[in-house]
C-alpha cells in the first residue's frame, strides 16, 4: 500500500445514499419514516457512523425506489480496475451507451461522492482483483 486511506464501506453506501435522498429532493424525515426507522438512525446510516445491517439497507434502498444490487454496485465501482470492468461483458456496456436522465443523475452524484471522499482524505490505491475478491478478503 503507499500510505493512502481507504474509506470504509459503510461511508461509501451512507454518501450514495444521501446523495441519492437529496437527488430526489426528499427530507430525511420522510424517507426515515418511509423505511421505518427513525430519523437519527438513517442520518448516522447516511453519514457513515453506523453499519447498516441487510434489512435496514433493503428498507432505506426500497423507500428510496432503488434496488439494493443498484446501490452496492455503485458503491463498488470506483474500486473495479480496468480489466474487471471490461470482464463484466457487451451486455453493460450497451447499457451504459444510451443511460436514461435518473442514470445520468445518479452516475453524476456516485462520483461526485467518489470525489467528495478523496478530496477529504479517503484515497485508496487501485485493487488488483475484482469485487469479490474485495468482499471475501473483507
Amino acid at each position: 500500500m503507499d500510505g493512502t486511506v481507504e474509506p470504509l464501506l459503510r461511508e461509501l453506501i451512507g454518501s450514495l445514499l444521501r446523495a441519492e435522498r437529496r437527488r430526489q429532493g426528499r427530507t430525511l424525515a420522510a424517507v426515515a419514516a418511509q423505511a421505518g426507522m427513525s430519523m437519527q438512525h438513517l442520518s448516522d446510516v447516511e453519514r457513515g457512523r453506523k453499519d447498516p445491517s441487510s434489512e435496514m439497507l433493503a428498507a432505506i434502498t426500497g423507500a428510496l425506489d432503488w434496488r439494493l444490487q443498484e446501490l452496492l454496485h455503485e458503491a463498488l465501482d470506483p474500486m473495479v480496475d480496468g480489466a474487471a470492468v471490461a470482464a463484466r461483458g457487451a451486455e453493460r456496456d450497451s447499457a451504459l451507451a444510451a443511460p436514461t436522465s435518473d442514470e445520468r443523475d445518479r452516475r453524476r452524484e456516485h462520483l461526485q461522492v467518489h470525489d467528495h471522499l478523496q478530496m477529504h482524505g479517503h484515497q485508496r490505491a487501485r485493487p488488483t482483483a475484482g469485487p469479490l475478491t474485495l468482499l471475501s478478503a473483507a
